[in-house]
């Protein structure tokens, strides 16, 4: 009890503090979607910058110095898919890896007529009950081009919420029962409609590697091309809407981003 009360403290402590220029001029800049958001919204969004960069522990790997303008462009992104939903800041999250670009890990490849070990390259990572892994490179041309389908950020913290039920299914904690079958029957059916070859092409193929994949890619589009997803995949950015309670369409065609 005294842990949650010193942390619930600390919270309305940073939350007190002006949000720092420096960081909204770098949201502002490398965070496109921040952009189209209203100004309820983008106050919101601070506020849950201001905790989620305080509570987590960053490093910077391979020589790249870490600012608080980088972590701030990180947890504007991670905390988009919190803005609308109940949370508690990525709480199984504690610790945050950033590369300056791709870097590589051991695992088993193709070797000829064999599978081998060697080194994989990689982008980003999110580890069950373990740290997210991140190349800074990609961290920025996700969050400048927002309608390209691709986003490290967003993939990677949609795999922290799939996680926080314990079980990584692709499927992330849903409370209302009729919500979550509705869920779970849309999203397996285009999963297998994917692994078939049978999609429009529209969620990339990645996404058939496992059910949790699908649901990380799903969440690429359904925020960086959410009108192309709901006049292609419908049911997919209904059950996705409901889910993390955004109308992203509705969003981006009061931009004037009538094809995204």
């Amino acid at each position: 009890m005294i842990f949650g009360w010193l942390k619930k403290r600390r919270r309305r402590r940073w939350l007190e503090e002006s949000f720092d220029p420096g960081w909204e001029r770098a949201i502002r800049q490398n965070v496109a979607h921040y952009r189209l958001l209203n100004e309820d919204e983008q106050k919101r969004l601070q506020r849950l910058i201001q905790v989620f960069v305080r509570e987590k522990h960053w490093e910077g790997c391979d020589g790249l110095e870490l600012t608080g303008a980088m972590q701030a462009t990180i947890a504007a992104q991670a905390c988009l898919l919190l803005l609308e939903i109940e949370h508690d800041y990525y709480r199984m999250l504690r610790t945050i890896l950033v590369y300056p670009s791709g870097y590589f890990v051991r695992g088993r490849v193709p070797g000829g007529a064999e599978v081998v070990e060697g080194d994989l390259p990689v982008l980003g990572q999110a580890h069950f009950r373990g740290p997210v892994i991140l190349s800074w490179q990609h961290v920025l041309d996700g969050g400048r081009r927002p309608f390209e389908g691709r986003n490290l950020v967003y993939h990677e913290f949609a795999h922290k919420l799939d996680m926080k039920d314990g079980v990584v299914d692709g499927t992330p904690v849903i409370r209302d029962r009729g919500q979550f079958r509705r869920y779970v029957e849309v999203m397996s059916r285009e999963f297998d409609q994917l692994r078939a070859g049978r999609s429009s092409g529209l969620l990339r193929e990645y996404g058939a590697t496992n059910p949790g994949e699908f649901f990380a890619v799903a969440t690429e589009v359904f925020f960086e091309r959410p009108i192309s997803l709901r006049r292609l995949h419908p049911e997919v950015y209904e059950v996705l809407r409901d889910f993390y309670r955004q109308e992203t369409a509705a969003r981006l065609e009061r931009a004037g981003y009538g094809r995204a």
